[in-house]
């Protein structure tokens, strides 16, 4: 393929009419003055999109433009050149036919990359346009770390020998095992960051340390190695979170802050004894990622507008349930961001905090000193906010002073472990809180789960079983034959499960005058009764089945998290 000519985006982007004249001088005083692409100035200020500049350099240049979330992508291909190139020059080896490579490029008229790549793969090379954003994702899944990860147990291992295992004292930690054991733990959160795993698992077995990622709510195995390094990986971490290193009979809880990938994240660690040695879990929070909006979690158009309607009042309860790892506290936070304006007071008391939010005064929970979620929240009280968020409602002293609150002019927010959204207000009974509390001060309450959305590169027609199709037919009907489901059948994307990425699943009950009365009587069959009605059939399994129906998620997966709330 000959040598590319340079050529001007924006000019390209005018003659093809997918951007003005006054838009490309705004961008250039914008480039200038910032420094940045002009590429990522258009797409930022909303002129173009990604698909649109990649098309349109297509068009120009005459080469193919490739969407990278459908092609099956060869990790063997890709890594024939160094991470470090593909991210400057951002490139990647998608195909190699009859000796010559295709190589896609964000930016294919970019000259230098191109003379750069030819030296470095030696081969000739066919252009091809990728998205820059799919193109990093790609290099973020193929670029992993896991042998590095293994070749570094294997050499703390080494380096520990037979003389291990048990450190007593925090001036080992400068010891022989200080750089392999930095190099695994930064290895292991550069490769969880990359493939968005949300917890880390380090597990002493019989005979061999397993660590595992969980990804989109699944456990995967990272990788397996001599469980002598398990006592060494649990006094660093312990040492980084301030955790007593001398205590391994007890269960300890921590955290640290650590930057990774030009990332802030925040890691939440808890050790528990087991009969193996110290398990180590520890869950990463991305401070960099920002709060997601209630637009973009997965509520239905309608139960939005009904939520922020609720959320809009100047006092009550609104309590969001679930089990843990459902996605509560994301929906809480972002009732949260539309609440916080300069007019509004906003104070939580969480346990942990999970996210730092600018202009909320947030406070964290410490059993250890007594200040607990009561205690803070009787405080809290007294400082005149408009909004509080309580992290959980675990007691019967914490509802009670989050129901008063509600009573005397507060908008309260919380989260309480049940079912579902029916048994909720009877949960809050059996705790010891007041019928008429309940009835007067309970606003709604949101039930969710988070569901595994079907990988769009790899989805294929799925014909169902028999026990999936009596599972349906309670939503559907006799209409469940005349449907069409799909599932992934596994690809480079989506590292083979079938599945990437994962939304909300809900369902809603408006304390309404009629379900508010029915909670005043003893009777509490009568009250799901008239709960149930007040719903309309809008429960967490019609939503999932509304998204296996749309194609987003499998019957399977559906199933799954169905058995959840039906336990």
């Amino acid at each position: 393929m000959p040598r590319p000519e340079k050529i001007r985006l924006g000019e390209i982007l005018v003659q093809q009419k997918l951007l003005s004249d006054e838009q490309l001088q705004f961008a250039l005083a914008e480039q200038k003055r910032t420094g940045r692409k002009l590429g990522r100035v258009f797409v930022e200020n909303g002129f173009v999109t990604e698909e649109q500049i990649s098309g349109a350099l297509a068009k120009q240049l005459n080469i193919p433009y490739i969407n990278l979330k459908f092609f099956n992508i060869n990790p063997g291909l890709v890594r024939l050149l160094p991470e470090s190139q593909a991210r400057r020059y951002r490139a990647v080896v998608l195909e190699d036919k009859n000796g010559s490579l295709t190589v896609g490029m964000a930016d294919p008229t970019d000259l230098y990359a191109y003379d750069e790549l030819s030296r470095q793969l030696k081969q000739n090379i066919a252009l091809a346009v990728v998205n820059e954003g799919e193109l990093l994702q790609i290099i973020d899944r193929i670029y992993r770390r896991t042998d590095e990860i293994t070749g570094l147990a294997r050499e703390l291992e080494e380096e520990l020998g037979d003389n291990v295992v048990e450190f007593g004292g925090s001036g080992l930690t400068a010891g022989l095992e200080e750089a392999p054991i930095v190099k695994l733990l930064q290895s292991m959160f550069d490769d969880a960051t990359q493939i968005r795993a949300s917890d880390i698992h380090i597990e002493p077995q019989a005979e061999r340390l397993q660590i595992r990622f969980r990804i989109d709510g699944v456990l995967h195995l990272q990788t397996e190695t001599d469980i002598k390094i398990a006592p060494s990986l649990a006094l660093r971490l312990k040492l980084m979170s301030d955790l007593d290193i001398s205590e391994k009979r007890l269960p300890q809880d921590g955290r640290f802050a650590i930057r990774v990938r030009q990332q802030q994240i925040d890691v939440r660690i808890s050790t528990m004894p087991t009969q193996f040695g110290e398990s180590v879990v520890m869950r990463l929070l991305n401070q960099g990622g920002g709060t997601l909006k209630l637009d973009s979690i997965g509520m239905t158009p309608a139960m939005i507008k009904k939520f922020r309607s609720i959320i809009s009042r100047p006092n009550g309860l609104v309590l969001v349930t679930g089990p843990t790892g459902s996605g509560k506290t994301t929906t809480l936070y972002g009732a949260l961001a539309e609440l916080n304006t300069t007019e509004r007071k906003l104070i939580t008391v969480e346990d942990p905090v999970e996210y730092r939010l600018p202009g909320v005064n947030q406070v964290q929970v410490n059993e250890k000193i007594d200040l607990t979620f009561a205690r803070v929240l009787r405080s809290a009280l007294r400082q005149d906010p408009d909004v509080v968020l309580v992290g959980e409602i675990r007691d019967q002293e914490t509802a009670q002073i989050g129901m008063r609150a509600a009573l005397t002019g507060h908008l309260v927010l919380s989260t309480l472990h049940t079912n579902d959204a029916v048994s909720t207000p009877v949960r809050l009974m059996d705790m010891g809180v007041p019928r008429y509390m309940v009835s007067t001060s309970l606003q709604a309450v949101i039930a969710q789960r988070l569901v595994r959305l079907v990988c769009e590169s790899c989805a294929q027609t799925h014909d169902v079983t028999p026990t999936e199709r009596e599972w349906l037919k309670l939503e559907l009907g006799d209409t469940v034959d005349s449907r069409r489901y799909l599932h992934g059948r596994g690809c480079s994307h989506c590292s083979g499960t079938g599945y990437r990425g994962r939304t909300g699943v809900y369902e809603m009950l408006e304390m309404t005058k009629a379900v508010a009365d029915a909670a005043n009587h003893q009777d509490p069959a009568r009250f799901m009764k008239v709960a149930e009605a007040e719903m309309g059939g809008q429960t967490l399994r019609r939503h999932a089945v509304a998204l296996v129906v749309a194609g987003r998620t499998t019957v399977s997966e559906a199933m799954r998290i169905s058995n959840q709330f039906e336990d």
